[in-house]
């Protein structure tokens, strides 16, 4: 695919990114894409390599290797260098409901398969998307395209995330009429507040909500399912339920003064600044400010690096980032070859934002806090952190991170942000519900399966498989519509 030879003539060239001391003067999106001569020649490195590793979606050492959607990868690479954009997003299209999402915030999984990364630098898949789709809403090519044909069936989608969207949109392409709800002020779960702005700017997501509107699609905002209004009545209402709620029960961090006050989940600092600034310019006083503070961010995953990016940007005196783990490699190890997801050390914006900032990496490895430390008004003034070393636990017989007698020191905090990762669904809806949980309290259905343990109610996303990655959820919803549309249907040509 491609120009047969385009991997031999050009180098890979991504996107520019605004420099990290510029950019952080705003919540704008920072990466500025190439010409249209310059993305042919992108497309043209895609290369014949006949097993085409990038669009497998294979599980592959314990990890993801290539898209889990299985995107057409060579084949939309080939029409771009072409300049056959119109037929690129149609193919496009077909796989990924949301390419816009994706050519943002995903961690390009295909370009980590890709051949030409075996010996040398991948092709810019991930941009190449990008340039696909935004090319397809300036022509106008990006578009409703309402069914023809409704089936008279009526699905319920409870959550607006990235799971119940892909399935949404199925689904109402099929010709079922279904009503998404959702419990917060505005469409999109996670892409709307779990993702910052500079990620993902929101008028992208309303774009895309536009016209799913415009296709048929019904949306409810300030509905909490299970407290608003009862499982009974949906269940009642719809033929088929869908709890793509997402894994929003974060994990916490219990010592002793966690209940100082400065302490917060990272999901509720990210969604306060996204929210203050979609609602008010981000007025001082509307939102959880890391303005003059040392800030502490525990995780050390992509939600703690938003958290340092968008510290950065509120002005913090100073940011460290705990990892409780080693840090990775800096190149592949020899037990981790292509094309397995490549586990390597990653600086990503936040990261990059701090050390340009404050002069050094923001993160500390091995390491985690002991006790927080509050002042006589409750509030947060420090923490006691201790090194973590990795030993064999007798009784399990698995290696641990454990504490390191005597390693404890004390540093300044008046915020810190926990972005620990989630522990599955929220109590109330599975018991609204009654749905069984599995044994990492996700919504629980047969292997490969998504329908659960109440009858014509059925699961997807992050409440369904764990915390995982937009791209994965989006295959997860696609696959549990066509799920649903067969037990309405009695078979499905989804």
């Amino acid at each position: 695919m491609g120009k047969p030879t385009g991997f031999l003539e050009y180098n890979r060239e991504e996107q520019t990114a605004v420099p990290a001391l510029e950019r952080i003067h705003n919540f704008n999106e920072f990466h500025k894409p190439l010409s249209e001569k310059q993305q042919k020649c992108q497309a043209a490195r895609c290369m014949e390599c006949g097993v085409p590793f990038c669009q497998s979606g294979m599980m592959i050492g314990g990890m993801m290797s290539g898209c889990p959607l299985n995107n057409l990868i060579p084949e939309w690479n080939d029409l771009l260098y072409r300049g056959a954009w119109e037929l690129a997003y149609e193919r496009l299209r077909l796989t990924n409901n949301f390419p816009e999402f994706t050519s943002r915030v995903c961690p390009a999984l295909c370009e980590k398969a890709c051949t030409c990364g075996a010996n040398g630098d991948a092709v810019t898949v991930r941009n190449n998307e990008y340039a696909i789709v935004e090319n397809a809403y300036s022509q106008g090519w990006a578009k409703a395209r309402p069914p023809k044909v409704r089936t008279g069936k009526t699905v319920a989608v409870i959550g607006s995330g990235p799971s119940g969207l892909a399935a949404a949109d199925q689904l109402n392409h099929r010709g079922h009429s279904v009503t998404v709800f959702e419990r917060s002020d505005r469409i999109g779960g996670l892409l709307m507040y779990g993702i910052p702005n500079m990620k993902l700017e929101k008028h992208i997501i309303e774009r895309r909500i536009k016209i799913m509107e415009e296709e048929g699609v019904t949306f409810r905002t300030g509905v909490n399912v299970g407290k608003d209004i009862s499982a009974e009545e949906i269940m009642n209402s719809f033929d088929r339920v869908i709890l793509a709620c997402g894994a929003s029960n974060p994990r916490d961090i219990n010592v002793p003064g966690r209940d100082a006050g400065g302490i917060y989940f990272a999901v509720d600092f990210l969604k306060s600044t996204t929210k203050a600034l979609l609602d008010n310019g981000l007025q001082e006083g509307s939102y959880i400010s890391a303005k003059d503070k040392n800030v502490l961010v525990i995780g050390g995953g992509d939600t703690g690096n938003d958290c340092v990016g968008t510290c950065v940007r509120h002005g913090a005196k100073s940011i460290t980032q705990l990892e409780m783990m080693p840090k990775l490699p800096d190149e592949r190890a020899e037990n981790n070859p292509w094309p397995q997801w490549p586990r390597v050390c990653k600086t990503d914006y936040g990261q990059q934002e701090a050390a340009a900032v404050f002069g050094n990496d923001p993160r500390v490895y091995q390491t985690t806090v002991k006790e927080f430390l509050k002042d006589e008004k409750g509030d947060l003034y420090g923490a006691v952190l201790v090194s973590l070393r990795s030993e064999k636990d007798e009784k399990t017989g698995r290696f641990m991170m454990k504490p390191v007698d005597g390693s404890e020191h004390t540093v300044e905090a008046e915020l810190v942000l926990i972005a620990a990762g989630f522990l599955g669904s929220e109590k109330y809806v599975t018991d609204a519900f009654g749905t069984e949980t599995d044994a990492r309290s996700n919504i629980a259905s047969q292997p490969g399966k998504h329908g659960t343990s109440k009858e014509n109610v059925f699961t997807a996303g992050d409440v369904h498989s764990g915390q995982s990655l937009v791209v994965r959820a989006i295959r997860d919803g696609r696959d549990c519509a066509r799920e649903v549309d067969e037990s309405l249907m009695g078979y499905t040509n989804l």
